[in-house]
This record gives C-alpha cells, structure tokens and sequence, in this order.
C-alpha cells in the first residue's frame, strides 16, 4: 500500500520520527491547547474589560505600578529614551492580552506591541477600544491565538514578552515557558505578575475577593493553580532564563489600589533575562519536529 512504499522510500529512523510526529498530533488534538473551563470563565466577561468599575477594575488598577515596572526595568537594561516615547523600537508580545488593558499603556509609550488572546471576543473588544486612539491603531496589532500557535512563525522575534495574570491559568506552565524562550530575542525580557500558591493567597484571593467581597468574578482562579515564585524561577531557569527580580505586590479593596511590598507571599511581578548563551544554543540546533509538536500542546490564556 501507500504507506509500506513510503516506509520502504526512507530510512528507520526517519520512519520513527515521522511515526512520533503523527502520534504527538493524535494527542495534541485529543487535549486542546487552551482549557475549556478558563476559556469560559472570560468569555462571559468579554464585553466588560473597560468598565473601570466593574469585573476588571483590580486589573485597571494594577496599570499603576506593572506598567512603570516593565518601563524603568527596560530602561535600566539599555532602552534608548526618546521624550514621549520611551520604548520607542521595542516589540513586545503581550500574551493573553484580554481586551488590551496592559497592551494600550505599552503603546502609549512607544513599543509595538502584538496581543494575543485564545477568545476572539476579547481580541474584537481590544480591536475596537484601539481604533478611538489613531496612534494606538498603528503601534497594536491584535491576534486570535494561542502563544504556540506563532512560535514557528515568531522564532526570536520579540524584545519583551508580557505574561501579566496569565500563567495561573495556562495548562501546561513548562510548555508555556518554553516556548516564550523560543519566541524572545536573545537577551530579551520576559515579566510575569501572578499570584502566589499560599494559605494566604487562597484566603484573600479567592475567599475574600471572589466569594465575599465579589472584586472578582466568583471562579476566576483555581488554587491548585497558583505558582509559587520558586517553581517559576526553576521553570525558567531550565529554559535559558536568567532571573533579574521578584517583587511582592498587594491589594488593597478599599482603596482599590496596588503597592509594592516585601512579602511575595500573594501577589508578585517577575522579571526574567533571556541569556545570550541559550540564544547560542538554538541558533546551532534549531527546533526538531517533535519539539515543535510539543510546543502546540501549551496554553495561552487571557
């Protein structure tokens, strides 16, 4: 038949690969990239990004102190300052970008950003928030995806990766890291703002917020997936990621404001070098089929 004479036309080896390849793509189709359960939670919620006071407004307000995070971080590491425009020539992927709260600010400041998002509502919402802004419409552009579905095409492309409230929510956190280290520059950047898997994190971010105080929407965050700072710091640094700072962040529902703190033990912002030496390594050994095939099997979430 068809296959024995192609089996016949190539070596044992190449038979194997082939036969692994196929067999990695049965599985990616029977566990879908991004979860079922976290695409639902937002789609719900899609049309309400912008509403200031609503389901989001923890999130509008976390602006306040992520947003100069990731400028002086980048400004400090060798960022040329333009008046205005600060991180003017820089592009950067914000990775589940929601409906573009983090990626306008980024823009505003001069950076080209490109936001990627699973739920198409949210990325119809991004597009038509942009489109009031002139300048904003020429520096976001927005994409329906996940963040494997452009490591391919996006192989180092990125100066600066953002992952801000993210990574607790994606399925495979190890892939995720992954291919953020395939898709960064060398010597690029990656930010994380997440939360922490403690006691204490479980009590104020989900007993508290979610089923008391109703800051956010009830089932939002699963415990079990929060990351501690040691695991993603370990994370990266098996990827080729060199770790430059983790800064504890809280809270405040009262206020409804953030502030840095000592304490990482809720919420913190990471910050993460990719090494020139790990650029080296895949320059000279580009990605095999199956480790592209691996990479589909990540999530991106918003």
């Amino acid at each position: 038949n068809v296959f024995s004479r192609r089996v016949r036309g190539v070596g044992f080896m190449t038979w194997l690969s082939l036969l692994r390849v196929t067999v990695q793509r049965l599985l990616s189709t029977s566990q879908p990239s991004v979860d079922p359960k976290e695409m639902r939670k937002f789609q719900l919620l899609a049309h309400k990004w912008w509403d200031e006071q609503g389901e989001y407004s923890a999130l509008h307000s976390l602006n306040d102190i992520r947003v100069p995070f990731i400028r002086d971080t980048l400004l400090n590491v060798g960022s040329t300052y333009q008046r205005g425009s600060p991180l003017s020539g820089i592009r950067i992927l914000d990775v589940g970008c929601g409906g573009g709260l983090l990626s306008e600010p980024l823009g505003r400041l001069g950076a080209s950003v490109t936001g990627i998002d699973p739920l198409e509502e949210n990325i119809r919402t991004a597009d038509q928030h942009k489109s009031f802004d002139p300048v904003l419409a020429k520096r976001i552009q927005y994409k329906s995806g996940s963040l494997e579905e452009i490591v391919e095409e996006s192989v180092e492309t990125f100066d600066v990766i953002v992952a801000s409230e993210v990574v607790e929510h994606v399925a495979d956190l190890e892939m995720f890291i992954k291919c953020c280290s395939q898709v960064l520059k060398p010597g690029g950047s990656l930010f994380v703002t997440t939360i922490n898997k403690t006691q204490l994190s479980y009590i104020l971010g989900i007993v508290i917020a979610e089923k008391i105080l109703g800051i956010v929407p009830e089932g939002t965050h699963e415990w079990e997936k929060f990351v501690p700072p040691e695991e993603l710091q370990h994370l990266l640094e098996a990827y080729g990621f060199s770790v430059k700072a983790v800064n504890g962040m809280l809270y405040n529902p009262l206020t409804g404001s953030w502030s840095w703190m000592e304490s990482t033990s809720i919420n913190y912002a990471l910050h993460a070098v990719r090494s020139e030496d790990q650029a080296q390594t895949s320059q000279t050994e580009p990605l095999s089929e199956m480790e592209s095939e691996q990479c589909s099997v990540t999530a991106g979430t918003s």
